[in-house]
């Protein structure tokens, strides 16, 4: 199909403005050193940048180092010119203090080649974590025509026979090894075997997570989130989404008439659907703020939490991202929702021109174990809940990991339902955790609350995955494996704690946390959305007064440039952790035109 282009390519005015001649040669001759023609450059092609997220760092997205080829195979055969460049690499089980701080990071750096680099339109090569919603939040702020591509999850992971899922089986083996069930080369052996392949996490972690919220937002090809890396469908989604990109251009798609209030509203529900991280919050709710839409976790409660979970992969469910894909993958689970008047705005529009129901109302659900249709979905009501009280406005709980041993150890009893109280164990920092929670002379027993704090955006720095807190030696060997946790910090998607997150404001910025001392009560009421601590509003003002007398919550130094330039800058979890003065940047493209010349 011919595309007749509608708009100007940006491109042009480097490679071929008559206007300035002096100009445009010196931009043109350096980019035709390495054999690209001149005709290339000047016949109106679209130039297409290929952000390249992959490499030896990055080993969840490498695999788009091999993709990429295909992707440029596309971007030809649709008449457009390739240029692939590097992306700051974030690989989140690689990355000090926490992959967290880089986001913004990678952010910033993709903002100033999409708008400063003579590129019409862009392929995002999405996976782990952050790289998903740094590349879509700088795609936001340029608004140049952008389509994101998957790098997909690895295969399925086994041992002993059984599905080895990422991080999953790292937090269920760590209980193992603290129990002296297992010793440490078993726990190696168990974590390896959930890695047997290139790709991201197998699990329904925040990789997955985001990957199927980016399809849900409009921003990949239908079909194109699940498919697992090694498969030869990933290669040739490349190749499609290289196409892709093109048509994009000629259309002029931009990333704010795709990803509007609908499509996220719409990825909320979806979130739902499949047991989504906790993480994806604080991301869309960033991305949001990129686009200028207002997104909090409160309509994260009121769109998602009475949504059923109908993806049955761990940690709420069974199953790996192999058998997610050959189900059918977001069209099958978004199919689901359309037939049961669940998603909001099936009319929303997608990156290929069609809307979302015309891409997926009518795909197939290859296997009602894994994807369930809505009469036997695994819960109810799958989504988020939103906290506030009087240690903090905003926190979440994911209520698609309450197990029924902790809905009855917490949530049953029947004078107060689904409430509990109990006393704090309070932590400073994981470093802390590990060095007293083995201690018996900390009591810490059934009836405690452990609480992590100094863990986010200033405090940590970046806002680490540190919530996540077992219980002690002890308390795992009497067939006691959870305990409530409550955190200013984040929890790996792959962890199926039920934990309460992401509490803002943090310690380190004033918020509540920094209060406590051990052995104070907490009450916690899902019912009513509230976390207590059980004191008087006299003895928390003294309190209050008492630290800030102190200097307020110390945390960490600076250990490098960027972390105390974050710092400064940094919002809290709730609003999404973005750096605040880049927030009024939007659209760049339109609304502060072409950056100067550069000679």
């Amino acid at each position: 199909m011919t595309i007749k282009q509608t708009t100007k390519l940006r491109s042009q005015a480097w490679f071929d403005n008559p206007d300035n001649p002096d100009m445009t040669a010196l931009y043109l001759e350096r980019y035709l050193n390495y054999g690209i023609t001149r005709e290339e450059l000047q016949s109106g092609k679209p130039i297409i940048g290929i952000a390249q997220t992959g490499s030896d760092l990055a080993p969840c997205n490498r695999h788009h180092v091999e993709l990429a080829k295909r992707v440029r195979d596309g971007i030809i055969a649709a008449g457009g010119v390739p240029l692939e460049f590097p992306v700051h690499p974030i690989q989140e089980t690689g990355k000090r203090p926490t992959a967290a701080l880089d986001r913004n990071l990678q952010y910033l750096s993709c903002v100033e080649v999409l708008y400063g680099y003579p590129i019409d339109g862009a392929v995002l090569t999405i996976g782990c974590d952050k790289t998903t919603p740094a590349l879509l939040m700088a795609a936001a702020t340029v608004n140049i025509p952008a389509i994101a591509l998957s790098v997909g999850p690895m295969l399925n992971g086994w041992h002993r026979g059984k599905r080895a899922g990422s991080g999953t089986i790292i937090w269920e083996y760590r209980e193992k090894l603290a129990a002296g069930e297992i010793d440490y080369d078993q726990f190696m052996d168990a974590a390896a075997a959930s890695a047997p392949s290139v790709g991201y996490c197998n699990t329904m972690g925040t990789a997955t997570t985001m990957n199927s919220l980016a399809e849900a937002l409009g921003m990949q090809l239908p079909g194109s989130a699940a498919i697992p890396a090694p498969y030869r469908e990933r290669g040739q989604m490349a190749f499609e989404t290289g196409r892709m990109a093109v048509e994009t251009v000629l259309e002029d798609r931009a990333p704010a008439a795709i990803m509007t209030r609908r499509a996220f509203e719409n990825a909320i529900v979806v979130n739902s659907a499949i047991g989504g991280s906790s993480n994806a919050p604080i991301h869309l709710n960033g991305l949001a703020r990129h686009l200028g839409i207002e997104l909090t976790s409160a309509d994260w409660q009121r769109l998602g939490h009475t949504i059923p979970l109908l993806v049955n992969l761990q940690p709420a469910g069974a199953y790996l991202g192999e058998d997610y894909h050959r189900a059918g993958g977001v069209p099958a689970v978004i199919a689901e929702l359309i037939r049961n008047d669940l998603l909001p705005h099936p009319d929303a529009p997608t990156i290929n021109g069609r809307t979302i129901a015309e891409n997926c109302a009518d795909a197939a659900n290859l296997n009602e174990d894994v994807i369930r249709p809505l009469g036997k979905a695994l819960k109810a009501e799958a989504g988020f809940i939103d906290l506030s009280g009087n240690l903090f406005r905003s926190a979440i709980m994911k209520t698609s990991v309450i197990s029924d041993a902790f809905r009855k150890r917490y949530l049953s009893n029947p004078d107060d339902p689904d409430a509990f109280e109990g006393t704090v164990a309070v932590f400073d920092g994981p470093e802390d955790y590990h060095a007293r929670i083995d201690d018996p002379a900390e009591g810490i027993d059934e009836n405690t609350i452990l609480v992590m704090r100094g863990a986010g955006p200033i405090g940590y720095p970046g806002g680490a995955e540190v919530v996540n807190m077992r219980p002690p030696d002890a308390l795992i060997k009497r067939g006691i494996t959870s305990l409530p946790c409550i955190g200013d910090g984040r929890q790996s998607g792959t962890s199926g704690s039920p934990s309460i997150l992401n509490a803002s404001p943090e310690a380190a910025a004033g918020g509540g946390l920094a209060l406590l001392e051990n052995g104070d009560r907490l009450r916690v009421d899902l019912k009513a959305g509230r976390v207590d601590v059980l004191l008087d509003e006299a003895e928390l003002e003294s309190r209050r007064a008492a630290l800030a007398e102190k200097g307020g919550y110390p945390f960490p130094e600076a250990q490098t440039p960027w972390q105390e330039i974050q710092r400064a800058m940094v919002g809290q979890l709730d609003e999404g952790m973005v750096l605040e003065p880049a927030e009024k940047y939007r659209a760049i493209a339109q609304s502060k035109g072409l950056p100067r010349d550069s000679h």
